[in-house]
C-alpha cells in the first residue's frame, strides 16, 4: 500500500504566462508557493475476490473490469500510461475540488508518484511534474498551463520560468522571518463557488495546446510576466517595504480581470472591493479565475477589520510548506500481473530515447 500527500498551490503572479502557446514565443514567469493544504492518494493492487478488477474512489465510486471502462480521464489516462491493473484506489483532500488552487495537478501528481511506488520505482520531482504535464495537457487535452504540476512535484516558494526549452525551477531566497511576515499578512477566503480551470482558460482564450492563444492578450500577459520579477525583489530585498507586495498584487488583479470575461464575476468584484476597503492592499482570485479562494495580502492593523468584512465567507488559515509531493506511507506488497490488457498511448515528448 502506498500513501502520497501532495501540496496544493497558490500562485501570486506570472499565471497565463506558463500556457505553452505563450511562452513558445516569449518568456513566462510565475511566482507561486505550496502551503499546508493537502491531496492525499492511497494505491494498492485489488485483492482477487471480487467480480470487479479495479475500485476507484473520488467524488464518485467506480468499480470495473478493464482500464478502458473507466470515466475518470485522469486515471484512465495515467494507468493506461504507466501500464497499471488491478488497483484500488482513494483519494480525499483538505480543500474542495475545481477551487483555483491547482487540485487537480496536485492529485495528478500526487497519483503519478503513487504509482511508482507501487512499481518498485523511485520517480524524482522533475519526472513527476513532467508526466503530470503529459497526462493533463496532452494525453487529457485539458487546458491551462503548467505551474500548477511543477509546485505541486517541487514544493515551496518558487519563481518558475518558462521558455521555448521548457521550465527551471528557482527557489526564492528569503528570510525566516521575513517569509514568516508575508505567510501571516496574506488572508485566505473561500467564496463558495467551484469551476474547473481548464473550462475557465477556454472561455478566456487562453487554451494553450489545441488553441491558439490569442496574440492581442500579449501585451497583457508581458505586463503580467514583468511583475513577477519586481515582486520577487520586494521578497528578497529587506530594505524594500514588505507591503508593496500586497501592493503589487492590486496592479496584478487589475491586469487579470482584462484577460476575459471569466477571470471576474459582478460577485467577486464586490468581494474584492469589500476587502479593499477594510484595509486590504491588494489581493486575487486564486487559478484561472470565475470563482474558488481569494486571497488578500492585509497588515496586521487592518486584519479584524477584513475579517469582519468577509464574515460571509469561509476564512482558511494556512502556513507555507517546502516538501512538495511525497510518499507518507509505503509497505511493498507482492504482486503476479494477469492477463494484460493492451493500452495505445501517445508517445510521450518527455522521455528522451
Amino acid at each position: 500500500m502506498i500513501i502520497t500527500q501532495t501540496p496544493f498551490r497558490m500562485s501570486f503572479f506570472g499565471g497565463g504566462t506558463d500556457v505553452e502557446a505563450y511562452f513558445g514565443e516569449n518568456s513566462g514567469a510565475v511566482l507561486s508557493t505550496t502551503f499546508d493544504k493537502y491531496c492525499y492518494v492511497n494505491v494498492r493492487h485489488l485483492p482477487r475476490f471480487f467480480n470487479y478488477s479495479t475500485e476507484l474512489a473520488y467524488s464518485k465510486m467506480e468499480r470495473v473490469n478493464s482500464v478502458e471502462e473507466i470515466q475518470h480521464p485522469v486515471i484512465r489516462n495515467a494507468m493506461k500510461m504507466l501500464d497499471m491493473h488491478e488497483l484500488r484506489l482513494t483519494y480525499e483532500a483538505d480543500l474542495p475540488a475545481r477551487s483555483g488552487l491547482g487540485t487537480s495537478s496536485s492529485f495528478a501528481v500526487g497519483m503519478l508518484n503513487a504509482f511508482y511506488a507501487l512499481k518498485g520505482k523511485y520517480a524524482d520531482k522533475r519526472k513527476l511534474a513532467d508526466e503530470a504535464i503529459y497526462l493533463e495537457r496532452v494525453l487529457c487535452r485539458e487546458a491551462g498551463g503548467w505551474q500548477d504540476q511543477i509546485a505541486a512535484a517541487y514544493g515551496g516558494l518558487n519563481r518558475i520560468h518558462f521558455n521555448a526549452e521548457g521550465y527551471e525551477v528557482f527557489p526564492v531566497i528569503i528570510s525566516p522571518q521575513r517569509k514568516k511576515q508575508l505567510n501571516g499578512n496574506l488572508l485566505l477566503f473561500f467564496t463558495g463557488f467551484t469551476r474547473t480551470s481548464s473550462e475557465v482558460q477556454k472561455t478566456n482564450g487562453l487554451a494553450g495546446m489545441e488553441e491558439k492563444l490569442s496574440r492581442e492578450k500579449f501585451p497583457l500577459l508581458k505586463e503580467i510576466y514583468d511583475l513577477v520579477a519586481e515582486a520577487e525583489k520586494v521578497l528578497t530585498d529587506e530594505s524594500v517595504d514588505l507591503d508593496r507586495f500586497g501592493v503589487l498584487l492590486n496592479e496584478e488583479w487589475k491586469l487579470k480581470r482584462g484577460i476575459g470575461a471569466a477571470v471576474s464575476t459582478q460577485y467577486i468584484d464586490l468581494v474584492y472591493e469589500k476587502g479593499i476597503k477594510a484595509g486590504a492592499l491588494g489581493g486575487k482570485l486564486l487559478g484561472a479565475g470565475g470563482g474558488g479562494f481569494f486571497l488578500f495580502y492585509v497588515p496586521p492593523a487592518h486584519q479584524k477589520q477584513v475579517r469582519e468584512a468577509m464574515n460571509d465567507l469561509l476564512y482558511i488559515p494556512f502556513a507555507f510548506e517546502n516538501t512538495g509531493t511525497r510518499i507518507i506511507y509505503y509497505t511493498p506488497e507482492s504482486y503476479e500481473p494477469g492477463e494484460p490488457e493492451r493500452h495505445s498511448v501517445k508517445e510521450n515528448p518527455f522521455v528522451k530515447k
